[in-house]
């Protein structure tokens, strides 16, 4: 059946085809996430919610937790690869072959942690779940590696696009994000897979779903210096985000293997943050919508710290304190042993800074800004700040608004909050640790190609190799049946010992009286660069430079010889590639 259809459509016609179905099965995983989730919360807020005795919900982000953790030792045997920093690792690693149990591991887990009131967000779950399911389908349909790549970011565009009906923003984050760096220029399958799944979206969920806005008030270019001065500020937040959610990962690391232990110990912090704020219960976004809305009364409803509250000056700094402590909500949440991302969370945050900054220029009666308005373009510039995906921060915001009227001010805030957080910080917070060890795409082009060249794969075995323990006649039999100018030497373990360079006993191969009196010890030398098999190829090229060889000898983990890797044979391998991608 695959056969026939792959017969008859082109190359591109299979893309198209395959992404829509990618489109769709991605859509229909997203709306069941969502409304799986939807409905755990509606029960335990129904049944444990705040009312009377109703504190109790604070207990449950724990046992979210534990139920993620159980079903990740159990299900999964411990292997579950969390954010979207695994899904960039796949495509440089893994040849974009994601693993089948992400088709479903991310979305079971991150509505255990969420649902239970885990305070993150269920963004990158489904971009994981639809990358997984964009790159299975291609692999069913036998579609090679670039292919799959693109297949893989079309069913991330389809989550990102269901989860907020917004098609846009689908595509700009699988470009921005997903495909960074890449030379994959194929858009069509993407936007496909994108349309598909808004649809899916905008059949099934109703409006209360959907994280949508009207916008309040209108554009003012007067207020564009505030806005400057926003996006310094979403800079700010977005770097403490960046910072504090790294510290916080090293202080729950400290537990090692004791993950009940570090489960129990951050859902009893969750406990506690919420009896404080319990609006950073969840993904936030009811509040979020609350305070775009201007329902700013209803915010703090159940907060134990309510009373205080009609103090406006106290008002204002407390919101702007539960933009960071949403920070240290989340970090826990993930860190402790919960699945989710930082993409709502974002959002959150960016809200709750708009609404501080907006409300303290008001109170200080330096000017009348429109707090909704500085809501919704600080929601932008964290975003932007965090993912480093200026382009995707704007267009969500367009598109959940419904329109453009607010362009400016969020390519404005977006700019200058990701070219700050960049300035201090080279990778984006999800990334850091995989692109600092190379393991994923960075904007280097060159470096991303090198990335997919796997030393094991180039190397080259026709060098005869001869005994250590040999004479001058053992090298004159190798040079006949070799047509190389290099000769490994091997003790009995056949590990490498020494090189013999034909170029440096030339004089001696011309003298037969010597064949069986000179030893292969006294004219081999000591190889003094080897490349290790499993080497980066990013290390290699930088051993060639520095030694300036045309070959190297590789070896195992035992030091045991497998055979050469020559300048040449890379770059051929490198223009190849180039060509492929």
């Amino acid at each position: 059946m695959i056969e026939k259809i792959r017969q008859k459509l082109t190359r591109s016609q299979m893309l198209m085809f395959v992404s829509v179905i990618i489109g769709f099965v991605t859509g229909v995983a997203s709306v069941i996430l969502k409304y799986l989730v939807h409905y755990i919360q509606m029960f335990l807020q129904r049944d444990w919610g705040f009312t009377g005795q109703g504190y109790i919900i604070t207990i449950f982000p724990m046992i979210g937790i534990l139920l993620t953790v159980i079903f990740v030792k159990v299900v999964l045997k411990g292997k579950l690869g969390r954010g979207i920093a695994n899904v960039l690792y796949e495509i440089t690693n893994k040849a974009s072959i994601v693993h089948k149990d992400k088709m479903y591991s991310h979305a079971a887990t991150s509505a255990l942690t969420v649902g239970f009131g885990g305070s993150a967000g269920l963004e990158a779950p489904i971009v994981v779940t639809g990358s997984a399911i964009g790159s299975n389908i291609a692999k069913y349909f036998g579609l090679g590696y670039k292919d799959r790549t693109i297949l893989l970011a079309a069913g991330a565009a389809a989550g990102i696009s269901a989860v907020f009906n917004a098609p846009i923003t689908g595509v700009i984050f699988a470009l921005e994000v997903i495909l960074i760096s890449t030379a994959v220029v194929e858009f069509i399958p993407i936007i496909l897979a994108s349309v598909v799944g808004a649809l899916i979206s905008k059949i099934v969920f109703n409006e209360d779903l959907l994280f949508i806005f009207t916008m309040q008030e209108s554009f003012n270019y007067y207020n564009m210096p505030y806005y400057l001065i926003l996006g310094i500020l979403c800079g700010f937040i977005s770097l403490y985000y960046a910072r504090m959610s790294h510290y916080i990962e090293g202080i729950f690391a400290k537990f090692g293997n004791h993950i009940y232990m570090k489960a129990i110990v951050g859902g009893l912090l969750l406990s506690f943050l919420y009896l404080l704020f319990p609006t950073i219960f969840g993904e936030g976004y009811n509040s979020v919508k609350l305070l775009a809305t201007g329902q700013f009364d209803r915010v703090f409803n159940n907060s134990i710290v309510s009373y205080y509250l009609s103090n406006e000056w106290f008002y204002i700094f407390f919101i702007g304190a539960i933009a960071l402590i949403k920070v240290i909500a989340t970090s826990i949440t993930i860190r402790s042993g919960g699945n989710g991302g930082n993409f709502a969370p974002s959002l959150f945050i960016g809200a709750y800074t708009g609404f501080f900054f907006a409300s303290l220029i008001n109170k200080l009666n330096i000017s009348s800004l429109p707090v909704s308005n500085f809501i919704l373009v600080a929601m932008a510039g964290i975003l932007s700040g965090v993912f480093y995906a200026p382009f995707t921060g704007i267009f969500l915001i367009a598109e959940i608004t419904g329109g453009y009227e607010l362009i400016l001010p969020l390519m404005l805030v977006s700019a200058i909050s990701y070219i700050f957080t960049k300035h201090f910080e080279p990778y984006s917070m999800e990334t850091k640790k995989l692109a600092e060890k190379g393991k994923i795409f960075t904007d280097d082009k060159d470096l991303n190609v090198l990335k997919l060249l796997r030393t094991s794969k180039i190397i080259e075995n026709d060098f005869v190799p001869i005994k250590e323990d040999g004479y001058l006649s053992d090298l004159i039999e190798a040079i006949k049946l070799s047509r190389r100018n290099s000769y490994p030497v091997l003790n009995e373990s056949k590990q490498l010992v020494g090189l013999v360079d034909l170029d440096e006993v030339r004089a001696l191969i011309f003298k037969p009286e010597l064949y069986d009196k000179i030893t292969i010890k006294e004219i081999m030398m000591i190889p003094d660069t080897i490349v290790s098999v499993n080497e980066p190829m990013t290390s290699v090229i930088k051993k060639f430079d520095q030694s300036k060889h045309w070959i190297l000898p590789i070896v195992d983990e035992f030091n045991v010889y497998l055979g050469f890797v020559s300048r040449s044979h890379i770059f051929n391998k490198y223009r190849k590639l180039i060509k492929e991608i």
